[in-house]
């Protein structure tokens, strides 16, 4: 990727543009799109997904938590290049309902991206990066069963897409409301099972 990628409206834009020609765009080029080293922008990426009317595709959340699962895992043991099988890479979305997934966030990230800045930097310190992997991994794995409870996948999916964003932005804030938004999906999840 020849630009750093500093907003959610830059990253929509940016895959926007991949998917113009293309009938089909797969897993492979969104990751290549966005950088092998971009942690960030693949969990934004991986959230909008959740958080868009693709979640309601049969089998992504369990698709999802397999990808959160390999990135977080790869952000814990400090890999420096992102790694993914090909089985995930070669996964595909139709041109048209990627488009319309885009055009349907595009509005809502203008509005956040006029809120986001660099603050809270403690939050983002390489310490603190290896909490954030660790959560992403409980959420990884639990996925699969959120798909089980009404909203509970787009609650985890927004917040996934935050902690994506507060680590393309440097935001400890959003850090902080992410958390909030991945416990409200938990208690959603034992009062379901209860």
């Amino acid at each position: 990727m020849s630009t750093s990628l500093h907003n959610l409206e830059q990253l929509l834009e940016h895959i926007a543009d991949l998917a113009k020609d293309e009938q089909q765009v797969s897993m492979a080029q969104v990751v290549e799109s966005v950088g092998d080293r971009s942690f960030g922008p693949l969990l934004l990426v991986m959230g909008l997904t959740l958080f868009s009317p693709l979640s309601g595709v049969p089998g992504m959340a369990i698709f999802a938590g397999l990808f959160v699962l390999l990135i977080a895992l790869q952000m814990l043991v400090g890999r420096k290049h992102f790694w993914l099988p090909n089985f995930i890479l070669n996964r595909s979305v139709a041109q048209s309902k990627l488009t319309k997934a885009l055009d349907w966030l595009k509005p809502t990230a203008r509005r956040v991206d006029r809120m986001v800045k660099p603050r809270l930097n403690f939050m983002l310190h390489p310490s603190s990066t290896y909490l954030i992997a660790g959560l992403c991994v409980m959420v990884g794995a639990a996925l699969p069963f959120l798909e089980l409870v009404p909203f509970s996948s787009s609650i985890v999916g927004l917040a996934l897409a935050i902690l994506g964003l507060a680590l393309v932005a440097r935001d400890g804030l959003l850090v902080l409301i992410a958390v909030s938004f991945i416990g409200a999906a938990g208690s959603l999840a034992i009062i379901k099972f209860l």
